[in-house]
């Protein structure tokens, strides 16, 4: 599923389906139905809920992005306990900035030390009240047992790039001890921001990292050390170590890591080819130079920043028509031996898929095109759990409010057969979390914004916003 340009959707996804495979003809979720679910509401006012994980003292852990809040959930009555409220916060109405990734140390409660949480959120750098300079920071909290509350802030890196459009933001600890962080291409070269470059392929320079200049890290996923120092061991790229692991990326808003060490990615197409990747270190993931495969399918790379004879400024945005002045260059042109195609994509289509839906109006197409918005993705490892679940990718999406489940091969590095879509719902699906019971799961929902209704047309009109609706599995295995 590709796209006329290289331009950023900054609210999409798409619906599922791997490459090769034809786009479902359902508007919403696929697969078998649900009578082997139970499902009801756990916990409901919350303000944009984010992130969503499973603490070590049996709570849900929850930021809530527009809010500033680090919010403990107890899964038994949807009891809410505020752990933090981030005092600094930026936040604009409707947009992707606010309070994002949170990951709890894997020591947390289980010793006596490194009683830590890692959140990252947007902040203004500039301190004059005229300007606003928006950037990401990442700060660590600890956690008070008596008190319950997330104490001595302490930031470990700021400045990271940052706007309203892209910013990924999902941050993870690794096995190996180290903070995982993605970083989207901001939104450039589309929308509001299309006279912007996509800087996805840049990699920074020595003089940059020696600066504290992280302007480069648009389009990357960082590997940190715990103190927001860079690893020694971090893949020297152009001749730079740095915190970038991986580049060319759009909006990984999914990491996680699989029983193996393996790290998932999924990652937000434009107009097709949502990704789901596996993250190898000093690799090149191609955007914007490709989208999904190499195989120029739908897609060339326009970059509208770089018009010839009219100024970008002079031009009108379209997703559909690229103006002559705008240079293209198409997916096959493009030759890196580190880059590194997804193992899956939701959708490819030819290049002559009808991106048009009489569903959707021109001002909400995106709504129809061959994405599902994956925000978020999880792994299902339990082998005597829901049977054939084990080793699958579970994936929300934000555009169909359905969790689609991606079974993987037995060593995890392929996709095995075509997604699944479960719990279908009027909703915005942000993220989700697997109960230690292997068999319930918690799937957060935003407060506001674009879904699918029952006839597959675009609505705001969301059946649970701010949410945590919890699904059960009832049957006996």
């Amino acid at each position: 599923m590709k796209w006329f340009r290289t331009a950023v959707v900054a609210l999409c996804g798409a619906t599922v389906a791997v490459a090769g495979a034809a786009p479902p003809a359902t508007a919403q979720g696929t697969g078998s139905p649900d009578e082997s679910f139970s499902s009801r509401v756990l916990a409901t006012g919350l303000d944009n809920p984010w992130e969503l994980t499973w603490g070590p003292d049996g709570f849900l852990w929850v930021t809530e992005k527009t809010a500033g809040r680090v919010t403990r959930v107890r899964p038994s009555d949807g009891a809410k306990r505020t752990a933090v409220t981030v005092p600094d916060l930026l936040v604009t109405e409707g947009a992707q900035d606010g309070l994002l990734g949170m990951a709890l140390h894997p020591a947390l409660l289980r010793s006596g030390t490194d009683q830590y949480v890692y959140v990252a959120y947007t902040y203004d750098a500039d301190p004059s009240p005229e300007v606003t300079d928006g950037r990401i920071k990442i700060r660590r909290y600890t956690y008070e047992r008596r008190s319950q509350r997330l104490t001595r802030p302490h930031d470990l890196i700021t400045g990271l790039p940052a706007n309203t459009d892209h910013n990924a933001g999902r941050l993870v600890i690794g096995p190996d001890r180290k903070l995982y962080y993605s970083v989207g291409d901001q939104g450039h070269n589309q929308f509001d921001y299309y006279c912007l470059p996509i800087r996805a392929q840049e990699l920074p320079t020595a003089r940059q990292v020696r600066a504290n200049d992280w302007s480069a890290y648009q389009g990357k996923i960082l590997r940190l050390n715990l103190d927001g120092s860079i690893p020694a061991d971090n893949p020297v790229l152009g001749g730079v170590r740095s915190h970038v692991y991986t580049y060319g990326h759009r909006n990984p808003q999914g990491l996680v890591f699989g029983p193996h060490g393996i790290l998932y990615s999924s990652e937000h197409g434009p107009k097709s080819d949502d990704e789901i990747n596996i993250i190898h270190g000093g690799r090149n993931y191609g955007w914007p130079r490709i989208l999904g495969y190499r195989d120029d399918s739908a897609y060339v790379y326009a970059n509208w920043s770089a018009s010839r004879g009219v100024p970008c400024q002079r031009l009108t945005y379209s997703d559909y028509v690229i103006p002559p002045s705008v240079p293209t260059q198409t997916e096959t042109s493009f030759r890196d031996p580190a880059f590194t195609p997804p193992i899956a994509t939701l959708y490819t289509v030819p290049s002559d898929y009808k991106f048009h839906d009489p569903r959707c109006s021109a001002q909400r197409d995106f709504i129809c095109w061959p994405t599902i918005a994956p925000a978020s993705i999880d792994i299902y490892t339990a082998r005597w759990g829901i049977p054939g679940w084990a080793n699958s990718l579970l994936l929300p999406s934000l555009k169909h409010g359905t969790v689609y489940r991606v079974k993987l091969s037995a060593d995890g590095r392929a996709v095995r057969g075509h997604p699944m879509g479960r719990w279908t719902t009027v909703n915005r699906y942000r993220d989700i979390a697997v109960d230690p019971d292997q068999r319930t799961f918690y799937v957060a929902t935003d407060k506001a914004g674009l879904t699918r209704d029952r006839a597959g047309r675009p609505t705001t009109k969301l059946e649970n916003p701010g949410s945590i609706l919890v699904f059960r599995y009832t049957r006996s295995a």
